[in-house]
């Protein structure tokens, strides 16, 4: 009887399997110090491609009635401009130190609250009920936006601060609560922008976990979060209208439930498989906001089960790719900033999507990278823009990427050279 021993993935004579080679190969990278930069640029890229995508198809139809039927790309090449302006903003962002953003936190927060001041001048607009935007040489701005950034940096670096001192309720709540965080909520719930508050207060606690706060701290704090909810909801006949609608009490197609009503029928009419890609029925006015909250609808619509499965896919591996980023860092600012874009980026879409189809009230925000809105997409890229520059600072990673050729080397590497023939 031989006396040797089959280890897992290794044969008789010592030779690793094909199987676990590979196997050991793919941990490998994921384990690299570039992985999380790449990642995070793929899943940014994907996510805004599919955006633009299915802005273009679900806007057509809007953008011929707003131009007398001149042109179908008018909301689209907007959403392009913005798409622009968001890559550089990502771009320049993932360029900035770490030090160097602990620095920008207070003045990026404090510009940002007094943008949401505008609003309440002449230059503010109320629209859909809510007035939280601006509008500048032509150009609408929700200053609501930014200040979500302006939370998560100034936040992050509050809280690292403050961290070993966080099991005194009296340290959570100065600097951080009051006034950082009471501020960002009360202007956003000033203006009645009750979606943007959501996401606000998700921020906010998803820093507090990350920092370490108890969890004790927790049940109070969503008890009173609740509260104020439910004062909000209850303040405005819109928003109650709504909730009657989510809890089918309101069924009527021509009120309150069109949206919701209507949101489903483009996921029904979807079925498994979809109806093609720009072969949607409710965009052709049936379906309010088709091109912006209710986007995944005619994802649904037009791309079936497989188009929403992939969207969801994208941001459960952002997620995946943020968290990584979050512990795998020492920097206790990096770990609370990366928990506040996360819990940012991640509770809107969840919240955008239980509202299309159903399990959550509408309550309007857009989904994030993929529905229409310059404000959204531009701040967002720029917060992952933060996270790129987080993924940077990895031990490694820096190094790594700067002994990588540039696409232009790479390029002009296979281009073979013309060498001056020599003469006879």
């Amino acid at each position: 009887m031989s006396s040797h021993v089959a280890w897992p993935g290794r044969s008789r004579d010592g030779v690793v399997g094909a199987g676990a080679g590979s196997t050991s190969a793919w941990l490998r990278r994921l384990d690299a110090s570039t992985t999380d930069y790449y990642v995070l640029i793929a899943v940014v890229v994907a996510l805004t491609s599919v955006g633009l995508v299915m802005v273009l198809s679900a806007s057509s139809i809007l953008s011929l009635k707003l131009t007398d039927f001149r042109s179908a790309y008018s909301i689209f090449w907007g959403q392009a401009l913005f798409a622009v302006l968001g890559t550089v903003g990502l771009l320049v962002a993932s360029r900035i130190g770490v030090t160097t953003w602990k620095h920008l936190a207070l003045p990026a927060f404090l510009g940002s609250l007094a943008l949401q001041c505008l609003v309440f001048t002449s230059l503010g607009v109320t629209i859909l009920g809510n007035r939280n935007w601006i509008h500048v040489a032509g150009f609408s701005i929700q200053p609501s936006e930014l200040i979500k950034l302006g939370l998560v940096l100034l936040g992050g670096a509050a809280l690292a601060r403050k961290q070993r001192l966080l099991d005194r309720p009296g340290h959570i709540v100065v600097p951080f609560l009051l006034p950082i965080a009471a501020a960002a909520v009360g202007l956003i719930l000033l203006g009645g922008d009750l979606g943007t508050t959501v996401v606000i207060v998700a921020i906010i606690g998803g820093m507090l976990f990350a920092a370490g706060v108890p969890l004790r701290y927790f049940v109070a704090s969503f008890a009173v979060a609740a509260g104020l909810g439910a004062v909000a909801v209850m303040k405005s006949a819109h928003r109650l209208a709504r909730f009657d609608v989510w809890l089918g009490r309101d069924t009527n197609p021509y009120g309150a439930a069109l949206q919701t009503i209507h949101g489903r029928y483009a996921l029904a009419d979807g079925g498994w498989f979809g109806l093609g890609l720009g072969a949607s029925r409710e965009k052709w006015g049936r379906l309010p906001e088709a091109h912006n909250d209710f986007i995944f609808a005619i994802i649904g619509e037009e791309l079936g089960l497989p188009g929403t499965w992939v969207v969801i896919g994208l941001f459960v591996a952002l997620a995946w790719v943020t968290y990584r980023i979050a512990t795998r860092s020492t920097d206790t600012f990096v770990r609370i900033a990366s928990a506040g874009v996360m819990s940012w980026i991640l509770v809107q879409a969840v919240v955008n999507i239980g509202s299309v189809i159903g399990l959550l009230p509408v309550v309007g925000v857009p989904l994030p990278l993929v529905s229409a809105g310059g404000s959204s997409l531009v701040t967002t890229m720029t917060a992952l823009g933060v996270l790129l520059s987080f993924a940077r600072a990895e031990p490694g990673c820096a190094k790594a990427l700067a002994a990588k050729p540039s696409v232009v080397r790479r390029t002009l590497a296979v281009i073979p050279s013309r060498r001056p023939r020599a003469r006879r």
